[in-house]
């Protein structure tokens, strides 16, 4: 793609990087045919290639974001598949995040839609804000269908509501900062994300990765100081609040590196690994924190790689009934992690089955399915429907924004399907205790 970028933008490391990316584009259009909103809408816009087309000329005039750029841009999920279709190697995760982050500084949003956001940004990314918050929406629950009749922001209101758990998990006692000794001999030290959201909805994801490493011969430490990874507001485009978070979990994590070198850093939601694996990229031209980044990214695997590499334990567990594997985009698409999770699976001894259109994405997305709601609900139908086809009555998944939108779809749609964390699957299958999602 022909670019018409000024020396004087080029010499923004930000822009320069885009325009190197948009000058790998080569108008194929392979990205439309696995684009999940090309796919519902069939706007050309609303694919990656229009998409393209919109920030590159948002770039290149330098001027303020106009309302047609942001809607489409807001309406991308940043599922990434088009980086997996793309035969030329375009990043459009870069750059996407770049448009995003030129939007937030120079397009005004309508006042309702900028509280909704700074709003989900002041509370997701802090777990006891988004406890408190939980306890909020549940008392409201009952005064959903009101709501959604409110102007402009019911429906999001309603979907915010819809999500919320009918009951929180109590607190984990696994929680830090402490350190989980390694059953017999010690054969790895790994550093633990607790995250945010997820420690708040499912603590037990953790809980049962901390027991399965142990039984392995893993330390599991669980550092000081600990901080979200910053991809909820990074996609947002909110640059600033993600780095400062960012930078202060990169700190905490290199504390204990340095004390005693980490194995890996092990994330299990799939969302936050894609954004720590880029901490390299993003933190490039900080001087102060290029090297600190780069460490962290070199170090972070996803439970599932950590798992292959130290060898699950034999087992004789046989699970008979059929186990749907949804991959998060996150996974297969931001991470190319694809085998690992359905190898282990295996191997610990369920029937593991594709899910058709699996690299079509559920609609969860971060925060997409209470900024986007009716899209995300169409995708999240789409992708229920898919999962029915396979017959299975239980769903593994490796992100927490799934678990929760797939479970919202099977309740809507009056299905006893259970959707439960990959590593709770392997910490039963070899020990652990049975997944709460399963009993009764």
């Amino acid at each position: 793609m022909q670019t018409n970028f000024s020396l004087a933008q080029l010499a923004d490391p930000a822009m320069a990087s885009s325009e190197k990316i948009l000058r790998a584009c080569v108008h194929c259009g392979f990205c439309t045919a696995t684009c999940p909103t090309y796919l519902l809408l069939g706007d050309e816009l609303d694919s990656p290639r229009g998409r393209i087309y919109l920030m590159k000329e948002m770039l290149e005039s330098g001027t303020p974001a106009r309302v047609e750029v942001v809607k489409h841009i807001d309406r991308c999920l940043s599922c990434l598949s088009c980086m997996t279709t793309c035969p030329s190697g375009v990043n459009y995760m870069h750059l996407v995040d770049h448009g995003r982050a030129y939007i937030e500084e120079t397009y005004q949003r309508p006042f309702v839609d900028r509280l909704f956001r700074n709003t989900l940004a002041a509370i997701l990314p802090y777990p006891n804000r988004f406890r408190f918050a939980l306890l909020g929406a549940w008392l409201a629950k009952p005064f959903a269908p009101l709501m959604r009749a409110l102007p402009v922001i019911g429906q999001r209101l309603g979907a915010m509501l819809a999500l919320a758990p009918s009951r929180l998990p109590s607190r984990s006692g696994y929680e830090g900062p402490q350190t989980f000794a390694a059953q017999g001999p010690r054969k790895g030290r790994v550093a633990l994300l607790s995250g945010c959201a997820q420690s708040v909805l499912a603590p037990n994801i953790n809980e049962a990765t901390i027991r399965l490493l142990n039984r392995m011969g893993v330390e599991v430490v669980l550092p000081q100081n600990e901080s979200c990874c910053g991809a909820l507001v990074h996609h947002m485009g909110k640059e600033h609040e993600s780095h400062a978070t960012a930078k202060q979990l990169i700190d905490a994590w290199l504390v204990e590196h340095q004390r005693d070198p980490l194995d890996a850093i092990v994330i299990t939601a799939s969302g936050c690994g894609t954004t720590i694996k880029d901490y390299g990229f993003m933190f490039r031209e900080d001087n102060a924190y290029a090297d600190k980044a780069a460490i962290v990214s070199s170090l972070a695997k996803d439970i599932t790689e950590v798992l292959a590499r130290f060898g699950l334990p034999e087992t004789a567990f046989k699970h008979d009934a059929p186990l749907a594997y949804h991959s998060a985009c996150s996974m297969q698409h931001g991470q190319q992690v694809r085998d690992e999770p359905k190898k282990l699976l295996t191997q610990a001894g369920f029937k593991v089955r594709d899910v058709p259109e699996g690299h079509i994405c559920c609609g969860s997305a971060g925060t997409y399915n209470l900024l986007q709601p009716e899209l995300s609900g169409r995708l999240r139908d789409r992708k229920v429907g898919n999962i029915a086809k396979t017959k299975a009555a239980l769903v593994a998944t490796g992100n927490i924004g799934c678990m929760t939108q797939l479970a919202k779809g099977f309740a809507d749609h009056e299905q006893d399907v259970a959707v439960v964390h990959t590593v709770e699957l392997l910490d039963w299958a070899t020990g652990g205790p049975k997944p709460e999602a399963l009993h009764g």
